[in-house]
């Protein structure tokens, strides 16, 4: 069995890469529970097979399912080739959260860890804000699911105490991360670290020097107290593409202008000034009634509420290997105009918009929440 690894990742040599380098696969988990999918995760399914057909037609997809959905969802994938099936327990299948935060280093090195260029970071999960704030009551297999992953790929891991989700963070892999005050400095995350002591955590442990705070996540997006990853996210290196709106009256008007304010006046890891690409929000969208009603009522997840504004962005996509594979909200207007901005903005990728993603956004977040890419092992 492989254990956990000690010390300081970035004094190791370590740094977690860019989402655009390449993968060797991607990871995915599979939706079942009723309380959070409508109408017993059936809609749900559909978005994430094409969504997982989608990314394997680039890279290797994994995708892990439980006991009693296993079966099915081994029959459904059994001629797809770059995808594979395992069984796997879990509470829900945001894998970008609960899986493993890869980082990479050069081989070669005379510290004595020159065969392990890659490792895991099992960071702590509370399910977006524990008992009381947080998304579930028990999130109990969830904490293991990064685990689960590195011991699979028999990859050596870092254990943390810290509460941080993979959606929280993005980084470009030439030192600089973006997050947001409103999700790391949340008191339901870390109550007992200040936000100096949280920054020095993500240095050491993801191998960054510089970190750009953003004030708010997306509008809306109270099931993960403002995940960056709906807001905005890295093109490449000093490039960074952010969910805007030209509504005024719009809630999300001020956020953006703030988040971009933010963005433009800082400078990233290597004193490049920061460039910002916009790209609209579709919508406004809500939760119908037929949607809410069809989520299961158990009292142990967060309501799905029907009126309630639904936190969708063109921006919370999967960088493959050589694909985009982002969400279309069935707007054709809106989608094809986003399509324009991201090949515009991945001129050397294919532009992949998985229909019927406005059923991963009714869980609580999108396609890049349910990937996890697993990038290449250096040489």
């Amino acid at each position: 069995m492989v254990k956990a690894m000690a010390g300081c990742p970035a004094k190791m040599g370590f740094r977690m890469p860019a989402e655009w380098e390449p993968h060797e696969q991607c990871w995915m988990g599979w939706p079942e529970r009723p309380d959070n999918w409508r109408e017993h995760a059936g809609p749900a399914r559909k978005t994430f097979e094409r969504t997982a057909i989608a990314i394997s037609k680039f890279e290797p997809v994994t995708i892990c399912a439980s006991t009693k959905q296993y079966p099915y969802v081994h029959e459904l994938m059994q001629h797809q080739p770059n995808i594979r099936v395992v069984e796997m327990s879990m509470n829900d299948s945001w894998f970008r959260d609960t899986g493993p935060t890869f980082i990479t280093r050069e081989g070669g090195s005379d510290i004595g860890l020159s065969e392990q260029t890659i490792a895991g970071i099992d960071w702590e999960f509370n399910a977006w804000g524990g008992l009381g704030g947080g998304c579930f009551d028990d999130w109990s297999l969830d904490r293991s699911i990064a685990r689960k992953i590195v011991e699979i790929e028999r990859i050596p891991w870092f254990a943390h105490t810290m509460v941080l989700e993979g959606g929280s963070i993005h980084v470009d892999g030439e030192g600089t991360c973006i997050t947001t005050e409103e999700c790391l400095l949340n008191p339901n995350r870390n109550p007992h670290m200040t936000k100096l002591e949280i920054e020095n955590e993500l240095k050491d442990f993801l191998g960054v020097t510089k970190i750009i705070w953003i004030p708010l996540g997306l509008h809306g997006d109270e099931d993960t107290n403002g995940h960056v990853d709906n807001l905005c996210c890295f093109i490449k290196p000093g490039v960074i593409l952010l969910s805007w709106t030209d509504d005024e009256n719009d809630p999300q008007y001020e956020i953006s202008v703030k988040a971009l304010s933010a963005l433009t006046q800082s400078v990233d890891a290597k004193g490049r000034q920061i460039e910002v690409v916009k790209i609209h929000v579709p919508g406004p969208l809500y939760i119908t009634k037929e949607e809410g009603d069809g989520v299961l009522a158990t009292g142990h997840a967060v309501p799905r509420v029907p009126g309630k504004r639904l936190a969708a962005s063109y921006v919370n996509l999967y960088q493959a290997n050589g694909g985009i594979i982002a969400p279309a909200f069935g707007d054709k207007k809106r989608d094809d105009a986003a399509r324009e901005v991201l090949q515009k903005a991945f001129p050397d990728h294919e532009v992949v918009m998985v229909e019927g993603a406005r059923e991963i956004v009714l869980g609580g977040g999108n396609i890049h929440c349910i990937t996890q890419q697993q990038p290449v092992r250096p040489s």
